[in-house]
C-alpha cells in the first residue's frame, strides 16, 4: 500500500496595497522552477486588471482560470497538478473552505490569497474560516496612506469621502477607490457602536 501524499492550505492575508497577490505570485513561480504541477484559479467577479491573469499592484502577473463557483475547480485540477493557488478568495461562497479542505486532503498543496477584512474592518467572506484550518498563514501589511505606519485595514473613499458603513460590502476598485489605513486612520462612518453585555 502506496505512503498517502501529505497536502496542506496555506493563506496569505491582508488589507489591499499588502503585497497579496505578489506573495501568490511569488510562491506559483517558485513552485514551478521546482517542477510542480500548478495551476492558478480567481472568481470571473474580479476582471480589474485581467480577465485570465491574476495581477499584481506591482505589475507581476500569472495565467489563471476564472471559476464562478468554488466547485468548478473540480472541473478543471489535473489529475498531476501538485499545486492549486486561489486569489482574491474573499469573493467566493463559504463552499471555498470545503473545497480546499477536499483538495489538502487529496495530498495538494493549496495556496489562498485574500481580504480578511472588509472596507468596514469586520471579516470577509469564508476567510476567517480558511484562516482557521489552515496549516500556514501569512498576515501581510500595507502602508497607511494617513501616517506612514504599518497598515491593516483597508479604507474605502469615494470622492475624497470615507465609504459609509452601510454601503454594499463588495465594489472593485483599486487605488481610484481604496486605500490602505492603519487601525487609528481608518475610517467608517455610521458604523454601530459597540456593546458589551455583562452576564449577571
Amino acid at each position: 500500500m502506496s505512503e498517502k501524499k501529505q497536502g496542506w492550505i496555506e493563506v496569505i492575508a491582508g488589507c489591499m496595497f499588502s503585497g497579496k497577490s505578489e506573495e501568490l505570485i511569488r510562491r506559483v513561480k517558485r513552485a514551478r522552477i521546482a517542477k510542480q504541477k500548478v495551476q492558478v484559479f480567481k472568481p470571473a467577479l474580479d476582471n480589474r486588471f485581467s480577465q485570465s491573469h491574476v495581477v499584481s499592484h506591482d505589475g507581476g502577473s500569472t495565467l489563471a482560470i476564472n471559476i464562478e463557483h468554488p466547485e468548478d475547480i473540480f472541473l478543471y485540477v489535473d489529475p498531476d497538478c501538485q499545486v492549486v493557488a486561489i486569489d482574491e478568495a474573499q469573493f467566493f461562497s463559504p463552499e471555498l473552505v470545503d473545497v480546499c479542505q477536499e483538495l489538502a486532503d487529496r495530498g495538494l498543496r493549496v495556496v489562498v490569497a485574500g481580504l480578511d477584512m472588509d472596507f468596514r474592518g469586520e471579516p470577509f467572506g469564508c476567510m476567517p474560516e480558511l484562516l482557521a484550518v489552515a496549516e500556514k498563514v501569512d498576515k501581510l501589511q500595507a502602508i497607511c496612506m494617513v501616517c506612514g505606519e504599518p497598515a491593516s485595514r483597508t479604507q474605502r473613499v469615494i470622492e475624497g469621502k470615507p465609504a459609509s458603513y452601510f454601503d454594499p460590502v463588495v465594489l472593485l476598485g483599486a487605488s481610484e477607490k481604496y486605500e490602505a489605513r492603519c487601525r487609528n486612520c481608518h475610517e467608517v462612518p455610521n458604523k454601530p457602536e459597540r456593546e458589551f453585555k455583562r452576564k449577571k
